[in-house]
């Protein structure tokens, strides 16, 4: 046997070694990004201005209720995107929700104490989200219209109702128990980020844990064969779409709360922010890969770079190009580590 030949195995070992390390940094890139991220900020707010920037309890504040609405939209965006499909109606969705609410504790509060009136508001935002989410679940699974088109029509539609609801206007909530849900902290931790941290733990329970996360997989790697696996792909289809806009539905109940007030278009500037923390955080557009915390990494990625270039008084539209240029390195990453799986 030649030397070379003797060498071989022990350099395809090196070389699988080396690849499976590679592969392991490509899956955990929205915290890599993010760790980048925080050392430049830091790094600049030392230098520039002999401060912290993460030390500041009130930049981690700000960052973490910038993140909640965005987030909790790219919660729901998580699941339909590894199913293979995709939410374009959740931005206003999020509108609805918002509306309906604010109206929901006025009107209730003719009738009702402060606190339950807070309760029947909640409940109608929560509830009329699962209404445009049954319908795209409809249309995707019995229609077979691909889900881009159908969100999109349900974009215009609750759009068009939202700003119906709204009168062309916000409409301002006054109760106090609505605004200290909004406003209020916990041990110096904002209520709106506890009840997201809350909230992110159960879909990762859901997601990871359940038969139901399971099935979501199986659906967006192979739907023929999750079909032949015997599961109910159409009932999925409705059940991942619906919970895609509860999601949404909970991020306008706490932006009316946080802002005492319901906006139809609350949710039209997250909608792409939503679905770049998804992307950014791991999730292949294709279908079948993704985590809940993926997500969460994607989501402070985008929170950190928009606070942050206005902590260091950058141009807001810089902020655009940041994002856009973590998404397309995100993607580009992603299509490696496909190539390199399918060898």
């Amino acid at each position: 046997m030649s030397a070379s030949s003797a060498a071989a195995p022990g350099t395809g070992a090196k070389s699988s070694t080396g690849l499976a390390w590679l592969m392991r940094i490509a899956e955990l890139r929205a915290w890599l990004f993010l760790l980048i991220l925080v050392v430049f900020f830091e790094t600049w707010a030392q230098i520039a201005y002999g401060d912290t920037f993460f030390g500041s309890s009130y930049n981690l504040r700000s960052i973490g209720v910038f993140a909640v609405a965005p987030l909790l939209l790219a919660l729901g965006s998580t699941f339909v995107i590894i199913s293979g499909g995709i939410d374009l109606s959740i931005g206003f969705v999020m509108g609805l929700s918002a509306v309906v609410a604010a109206h929901g504790v006025n009107i209730a509060a003719q009738w009702l104490p402060p606190f339950p009136a807070m309760l029947v508001g909640i409940a109608a935002g929560l509830l009329v989200t699962l209404i445009p989410g049954k319908i795209n679940g409809l249309l995707v699974a019995k229609l077979n219209i691909p889900p881009f088109i159908g969100t999109l029509g349900m974009f215009g539609v609750a759009r068009g109702v939202a700003f119906l609801v709204a009168g062309g206007t916000t409409v301002p909530v006054s109760n106090h128990w609505f605004a200290s849900l909004g406003n209020d902290q916990v041990l110096g931790v904002p209520i709106v980020v506890l009840i997201t941290v809350l909230f992110l733990l159960g879909m990762h329970y859901l997601l990871s844990q359940t038969r139901f996360g399971q099935h979501t997989y199986a659906l967006g790697a192979n739907e023929q064969a999750a079909i032949r696996a015997g599961i109910d792909v159409d009932r999925l289809k409705q059940r991942l779409y619906m919970l895609s806009a509860l999601c949404a539905g909970i991020g306008g109940v706490l932006y009316a709360a946080r802002f005492t007030a319901g906006a139809a278009q609350a949710g039209e500037p997250l909608l792409l922010d939503s679905i770049a923390a998804v992307v950014i955080g791991g999730a292949s557009l294709f279908g079948g890969s993704g985590t809940v915390f993926g997500t969460v990494a994607g989501s402070l990625v985008i929170a950190v770079i928009q606070y942050g270039l206005v902590f260091i008084n950058v141009e807001p539209f810089w902020q655009f190009v940041a994002v856009g240029c973590v998404i397309i390195i995100s993607v580009l990453v992603d299509q490696t580590q496909r190539r390199f799986t399918e060898r």
